[in-house]
């Protein structure tokens, strides 16, 4: 269990990062960030930070060598950097998670291998594994990448009038997976958080909606039954259990209707904390940053109470110009990153709208 005062290394320098500094500054906890990007918005609230790649092996030396533990504010860390740290000092979650969810492929079948629904998937690593993939699962489809895509990218979906081998090749013919498409009634997640002891706490299921791939509201309660929801955590839980995770983690879901039922079906794992889950800064009695925080030096986890109704909006690119207007709308809390240029579809701030419960 790490000590007020004690430092703990964050791998990557985004806005995810930032708001784990400022968390972990409530606790008496320093960050020291470390990124490859010199405008990295996280580096403005820590005490200090490194700018160097992350296969700069000296720089990862000093890095290690300055802190007492070390976590990442996003998967797309190389998990070779992960390893060369983990031989200097833990690291949480454990790099291996990494190894899973960094690669779609190896995410569903670990998903398939707990007997988690998600939607028909095949590899496709050739025109010809394509064609059997199409046979296999039917149109429409999506294709993605196995690795690297977020917020749309890395993927195209193929319809029954498109051509495939043009979406394949529009995707640099990488390795890739094909996916049934899913006629979802709403897409839902889970955060999850889980302690060195292994007590979970869950937060209440969260609902998503996106615009052009990027999440753009996050509500909750989500519109879901209690048992829906029950779910939802179970299968979270599930996974976190599975991972022998530490930390913070996001399970998006599909809401699929067979019938007169309704289930869940796992999208993606994210192994961090998550943008559906900011409504918590301001909505519940601990953020998701904060139970990180906790897990990773190793303190008990909160029991996370929300406040009420929340809702949770993105600012989008030029979208941070509108920010000003928000300051007066009553029970919302405006949060900006501190980036550079308002860029299509660059994640700039967001804002939470908090309608406390009526006593």
């Amino acid at each position: 269990m790490l000590k007020p005062g004690a430092t703990i290394g964050i791998l990557g320098g985004g806005q995810l990062g930032r708001m784990l500094a400022l968390a972990a500054a409530r606790l008496d906890l320093n960050c020291h960030v470390y990124s490859p990007e010199k405008d990295s918005c996280a580096f403005a609230v820590v005490r200090q930070h490194t700018c160097a790649d992350y296969e700069d092996a000296s720089a990862l030396r000093r890095f290690a060598e300055a802190v007492d533990v070390v976590t990442y504010e996003f998967e797309n860390v190389p998990a070779k950097t992960a390893a060369f740290l983990q031989r200097r000092k833990q690291v949480v979650p454990d790099p291996k998670v990494l190894e899973t969810t960094q690669d779609r492929l190896v995410e569903k079948d670990f998903l398939r291998g707990l007997k988690i629904a998600t939607a028909p998937y095949a590899p496709v690593h050739s025109a010809t594994q394509l064609t059997d993939a199409i046979a296999a699962l039917g149109l429409p489809a999506v294709l993605k990448t196995r690795q690297l895509g977020y917020d749309g990218k890395g993927q195209a979906k193929i319809d029954r009038d498109s051509d495939p081998i043009a979406a394949w090749r529009g995707l640099q013919n990488a390795p890739s997976i094909l996916e049934g498409f899913i006629a979802f009634e709403r897409e839902v997640s889970v955060i999850v958080a889980r302690a060195r002891d292994g007590k979970v706490e869950c937060f209440d299921v969260t609902e998503n909606v996106h615009r052009d791939h990027i999440l753009k509201i996050s509500s909750v309660p989500a519109k879901v039954t209690p048992a829906l929801a029950a779910e939802a955590r179970r299968v979270a839980t599930r996974i976190a259990k599975a991972f022998d995770y530490v930390g913070v983690l996001a399970v998006e879901m599909f809401v699929v209707r067979s019938g007169a039922k309704r289930h869940v079906m796992v999208n993606e794992i994210a192994p961090r904390v998550h943008n559906s889950g900011h409504w918590t800064i301001d909505g519940a009695t601990v953020s998701q940053f904060e139970q990180h925080i906790r897990a990773v030096a190793g303190w008990p986890l909160a029991k996370p109470l929300r406040l009420g109704r929340v809702e949770m909006t993105n600012l989008i690119g030029d979208e941070i110009d509108e920010a000003a207007r928000w300051l007066s709308v009553p029970g919302a809390a405006v949060h900006l990153y501190g980036k550079g240029a308002a860029r299509p579809g660059r994640k700039m701030g967001h804002v939470t709208r908090v309608w406390p419960a009526r006593r």
